[in-house]
């Protein structure tokens, strides 16, 4: 059993509230159901060849179904479109274009279900233009054609007039805009504009903007709106990239690609996936690889739907280089080694390095850097000397073990030292033995030594007597002529060539006469002290040593040194020292230089004189210290200067003059002070002693008036007191060699009184 009951609720044409709710209650076995029309159609009034749209909605259970009759009959699907939403509980009769006769009719909604139905109509009234009441709406702007990127805003305008205002409402597609449902997404403004934020594929349709008032409805012309979605295919925007670990090392690859939609990222090594596809990340994914033992190809695959892209990294795990093989040495010089060898390593290495050292030495390997080939030519090294070389490869890892190692002598060369610690005497007034040792750089095997001996030092090397020997360490020379001194000097010789003779050595043939005294050197040790060394022939009998330098001429016992002291500081000496025996005096040698230390200076600066420049500044002046005073370089000088009175009694001390400058201005001192200054020189030692203490008083401030046309005087009395006394004792001194007393008396009062005449005038 079930009851129908029809419902009607109608509010003021044209407002808010102007709803029409039908309800069905039905009860079946005690169950209570009700279908509700939550949009029924509304009267309409429109024009002839406009469009008319009735909507009608009801819910209920089971949902209901709608449809559509005019005049008792369901609606014809060629004359009407009905278009239908929410599954057929919702449904559009859209009447276009209309016609005045044959359009006019009441349409009633019919919402059915197994339950029952429900009915509500609406009627539909046409005009002519002709017949267009005054106040019927327009619509002054309608929706354009637009294009819009999705996810931007897009704006559909509507404008309306009309009396009374008509209400706007929106069409999409036929159906309804349902404003509350888009969550706040699609607004109406006031203005009557559609705008649509955040725009969807979903928004892209035809739309209608609808004026209705009291008058009537008008339609305006529809415009479609595109949505339009960027559609890039997938890229990799930061590829992963290969790398090189070392076993048990840890690396992140990453992998970024970008596109629209943007794609997922995904891992795989093989046919391994590395990433969980619910885990999938969106445009980057880390891949974080810890203790790295094998080398593997990684994959990143991005995806989207308009594709699918990978790139692959890979990862090599790899070991420092193997040893380089086939070492030998090519060719030798008396300097120089070339080396080849095999790189040993089937993949290309960075570069190689060379280790090099002398056979049997203590010192480490020397090394040559960066090679890049396999073929190397090592210069710098000394001739006939043995050497080992080794050589590593390098990669990005590190250096490789080194290879085996080979052995090589350098070619000879002529000796480059001469023949040390040269010694001769004489075993008879015509024979002579001479003693050596072998050279400090011999540069090969010497074969032999050459003697060359002659009475005229002065004469060249090539015309002297040549005496050779094997390679023994000393030689007999005969035949020499007595009583007369010779100039000797020997010289070593390999395959390849002489080497350089050594320093001249003087001998008097003359019989138990010391030789001359060899390897005579002299060094400063001091300031006032100069060291002199020799080798002391112990064989001879000497007795004395005699020694000459400067002016002086020293007398001393047998020794292999001397100590020369009371010396002056930073100045050049030459000694020259000869052996005397029972027998005689033996040869001088040859002068040698050797220039004491540098000192503090003796003296200070000389004419240290002063100019008061203004009240606050003092120039000072000096001439440096007497050059046998400055023992050394004068490198800068310092002053000193003090207060005599005044608040600011303190020394003070300027420390940075350059050795180059003779004066300096102090400045920022005390107004009509006196001043006392000292000066003093440096060399790299230390400083000299001061000068001599110099006064002088700063000038008071002293504004300047104009007393007559060529005559300017100082306000301050005092100073023009000082500056008349001055002149006065200038004139003075000069009229004294040309006056009697009185005289000078006399003018001496007259320029006191012009003095004083001025002073009055000026107060």
């Amino acid at each position: 059993m079930w009851w129908c009951v029809n419902v009607c609720s109608a509010g003021t044409s044209g407002s808010d509230t102007d709803t029409k709710v039908f309800k069905h209650l039905s009860v079946t076995a005690g169950l209570r159901t009700e279908k509700i029309f939550i949009k029924s159609p509304e009267d309409q009034i429109g024009i002839s060849g406009g469009v008319a749209s009735f909507v009608c909605q009801a819910v209920g259970e089971p949902k209901p179904r709608i449809t559509w009759m005019k005049k008792g009959k369901k609606v014809s699907s060629q004359r009407f479109e009905v278009i239908e939403f929410d599954d057929g509980s919702g449904s559009v009769l859209r009447i276009q274009p209309l016609r005045t006769h044959r359009d006019e009719a009441i349409y009633e909604c019919t919402a059915t279900n197994s339950v029952g139905e429900i009915n509500t109509s609406a009627k539909l009234t046409v005009l002519e233009e002709d017949q267009i009441p005054h106040g019927f709406p327009t619509i002054d702007m309608g929706p354009q054609l637009k294009v819009v990127e999705r996810t931007r805003t897009a704006t559909m305008l509507c404008a309306a007039s009309g009396n009374p205002d008509p209400e706007i409402s929106w069409f999409k597609d036929f159906l309804p805009v349902d404003i509350n449902g888009s969550n706040g997404r699609i607004k109406q403004l006031r203005s009557g504009a559609l705008q649509i934020e955040n725009s969807e594929e979903s928004d892209q349709g035809k739309y209608e903007c609808v004026a209705m008032n009291s008058a009537g409805t008008r339609y305006s012309a529809p415009a479609n709106l595109y949505v339009r979605v960027r559609r890039v295919p997938p890229r990799f925007s930061i590829p992963p990239t290969n790398h090189e670990v070392m076993p048990g090392g840890s690396l992140n690859l990453t992998c970024v690609a970008v596109g629209a939609p943007m794609p997922y990222v995904k891992w795989m090594t093989g046919d391994v996936e590395l990433t969980k596809e619910e885990e999938m990340p969106i445009g980057r994914n880390v891949l974080e690889l810890t203790n790295i033992r094998q080398s593997a190809n990684y994959t990143c695959v991005a995806i989207s739907s308009l594709g699918m892209i990978e790139t692959t990294a890979q990862i090599t795990v790899k070991a420092l280089p193997r040893p380089p093989t086939s070492l030998i040495v090519t060719e030798t010089t008396a300097t120089s080694v070339t080396l080849t060898w095999d790189s040993g390593n089937p993949e290309p290495v960075s570069y190689y390095v060379i280790q090099y050292r002398a056979k049997n030495s203590d010192n480490g390997f020397q090394e040559v850097d960066g090679v890049a080939s396999t073929r190397y030519s090592i210069g710098g090294l000394s001739p006939y000397s043995e050497y080992e070389f080794r050589v590593m490869a390098v990669n990005n890892i590190g250096r490789g073990p080194p290879s085996g190692t080979v052995e090589t002598r350098t070619s000879e060369q002529a000796p480059s030292s001469p023949p040390l610690s040269v010694q001769a005497r004489m075993l008879s007034a015509t024979t002579m033995l001479v003693q050596w040792e072998p050279p400090e750089e011999p540069n090969g095997n010497i074969r032999g030594y050459r003697v060359y001996y002659t009475p005229e030092l002065n004469s060249p090397l090539s015309t002297w007597h040549k005496h050779n020997t094997d390679d023994s360490r000393l030689t007999t020379i005969s035949g020499l002529v007595p009583d007369i001194t010779y100039s000797l000097r020997v010289l070593g010789f390999t395959s390849v060539g002489d080497g350089p003779p050594s320093d001249v050595l003087q001998v008097k043939t003359q019989q138990g006469v010391p030789a001359q005294p060899t390897d005579f050197e002299a060094e400063a040790e001091l300031d006032t002290r100069i060291m002199l060394t020799w080798l002391w022939p112990v064989q001879d009998q000497i007795t004395k040593y005699e020694l000459t330098y400067w002016e002086n001429h020293v007398s001393f016992d047998p020794a292999g040194s001397y100590a020369v002291e009371n010396l002056k500081p930073d100045t050049l000496y030459k000694f020259t020292l000869a052996a005397r025996s029972e027998k005689g005096l033996g040869v001088y040698t040859q002068p040698i230089e050797a220039r004491t230390a540098q000192s503090t200076p003796s003296a200070p600066p000389q004419e240290v004189h002063l100019l008061s420049l203004t009240s606050t500044s003092i120039k000072v002046s000096w001439v440096a210290p007497p050059a046998a005073s400055r023992h050394g370089n004068i490198v800068r000088y310092s002053l000193s200067y003090q207060a005599v009175s005044g608040e600011d009694r303190e020394r003070h001390e300027v420390t940075e003059i350059p050795a180059d400058t003779s004066s300096y201005v102090l400045e920022g001192l005390e107004k009509w002070t006196e001043y006392q200054v000292w000066v003093k020189a440096h060399t790299d030692v230390g400083p000299g002693p001061e000068s001599s203490s110099t006064c002088i008083r700063t000038k008071e401030d002293g504004m300047v008036r104009t007393v007559s046309k060529h005559t300017q005087l100082l306000q301050t009395p005092s100073e023009y007191l000082l500056k008349t006394f001055s002149i006065a004792r200038d004139l003075l001194t000069i009229a004294s060699k040309l006056l009697t007393f009185s005289q000078i008396f006399k003018k001496s009062l007259l320029l006191f009184q012009n003095s004083f005449q001025l002073l009055h005038n000026s107060h």
